[in-house]
């Protein structure tokens, strides 16, 4: 029997308590997850959940710094970006922490016996709306991003008429009350959560006994996070091209001053995207295939195949609440610059278009002790 090492486990993650799927077509017994638990080195998983929890909420704590003092020191027009990127840090930080805490219980106590998975109690309905409400909010912060950067660099004066600090802020209320009435279809018959194996989290029933209802709520849930994923990636697509044709017509430098600001942003928002695309698509993708595998009935020996590509995706996509802040950590033009210093020669450097970017477009790490973090 080959036993899996958990130490990549994320907090959203059911850990290791998976160590047994190869080689079995059905789902354990509790018996045998207990002789594989014995096995393993009994530490392993609380130790890996820790580290990577405390790792997550000291990236989103930091990242948090760094957006508040560039909020305070930017123009007006990128204040409604530092919003859009402040509030999806601080859910990142609160869905890392809270579904993290629970899935923690739940390991610890030796998760729910197989037989129960179907009972699902109040902890495993708010833990799945979790999932889903922290799951869509930064697919939908995401793609409202890439869709302000998107008007701010092709129509900058429409932008500044269109956007303000008030709307941005309505703008913010209608993603989380969207992302938490999806949440909630469960408590109206529209879909339900359930125990997932190995009996340590929940999410949406995909498999066993699926319904109709079951099956149009993971299509909702898995088709506005790819629909998102494809909004971002077609704004963020016009926003680089725009800048490059702006790059390529050799403006004044007080004039590419201005677009190396708006650089800057669409960069992170291609790191935001990319690091959505990488970890939550899986599990999108892999939750459609599953519900529709097991509402036709097809799924058949393949269970426990499902069951471990499951297991993976939500694993995967615990990490985007890790990675999401490093975006903004790492991508500034501080850290560019400094870069870009040790990759060539200080003359090359001079006649960049770095000595065109304005000194206050993000706080440097000379100036800024909080970037110094």
């Amino acid at each position: 029997m080959h036993h899996c090492n958990s130490s990549g486990a994320a907090p959203l993650s059911p850990f290791s308590n998976d160590s047994q799927w190869e080689g079995q077509p059905t789902s354990p017994s509790l018996a045998d997850s207990e002789n594989v638990t014995s096995e393993r080195p009994i530490l392993s998983g609380p130790i890996a959940a820790m580290l990577s929890m405390t790792l997550g909420i000291l990236s989103n704590i930091v990242a948090l710094f760094i957006l508040a003092n560039a909020y305070a020191r930017l123009r007006r027009r990128s204040k409604a970006f530092l919003l859009f990127a402040s509030s999806l840090v601080a859910t990142d930080f609160v869905g890392h922490v809270i579904p993290g805490s629970i899935v923690m219980r739940l390991y610890l106590s030796g998760g729910v016996p197989s037989e129960e998975y179907n009972q699902a109690d109040p902890l495993c309905q708010f833990l799945g709306g979790s999932m889903v409400f922290f799951g869509l909010c930064p697919l939908f912060l995401g793609c409202a991003m890439a869709a302000e950067r998107c008007l701010g660099v092709t129509k900058p004066l429409l932008h500044a008429s269109l956007v303000t600090t008030t709307r941005t802020k309505l703008s913010l209320s209608v993603i989380w009350l969207a992302a938490l009435c999806i949440a909630l279809l469960p408590c109206f018959q529209l879909g339900s959560y359930t125990y997932q194996y190995p009996g340590t989290w929940c999410f949406i029933k995909v498999l066993e006994d699926t319904e109709k209802a079951d099956v149009a709520f993971v299509m909702l849930f898995s088709g506005l996070g790819l629909t998102s994923l494809a909004v971002a990636l077609v704004c963020n697509t016009i926003s680089g091209l725009t800048l490059v044709l702006a790059r390529i017509r050799k403006k004044p430098c007080n004039r590419r001053s201005a677009r190396s600001h708006d650089i800057e942003m669409v960069v992170q928002l291609v790191g935001i995207m990319v690091t959505s695309c990488i970890c939550w698509s899986p599990l999108l993708i892999i939750g459609l295939i599953t519900v529709k595998q097991s509402y036709e009935g097809s799924i058949g020996d393949d269970l426990a195949t499902y069951k471990t590509l499951m297991i993976m995706g939500v694993r995967i996509a615990s990490w985007n609440q890790i990675l999401d802040p490093w975006v903004y950590i790492l991508l500034r033009r501080s850290v560019l610059q400094k870069i870009y210093l040790i990759t060539k020669r200080p003359t090359d450097f001079k006649e960049s278009t770095f000595r065109c970017w304005e000194i206050h477009s993000f706080p440097s790490s000379e100036k800024n002790p909080v970037s110094r973090i």
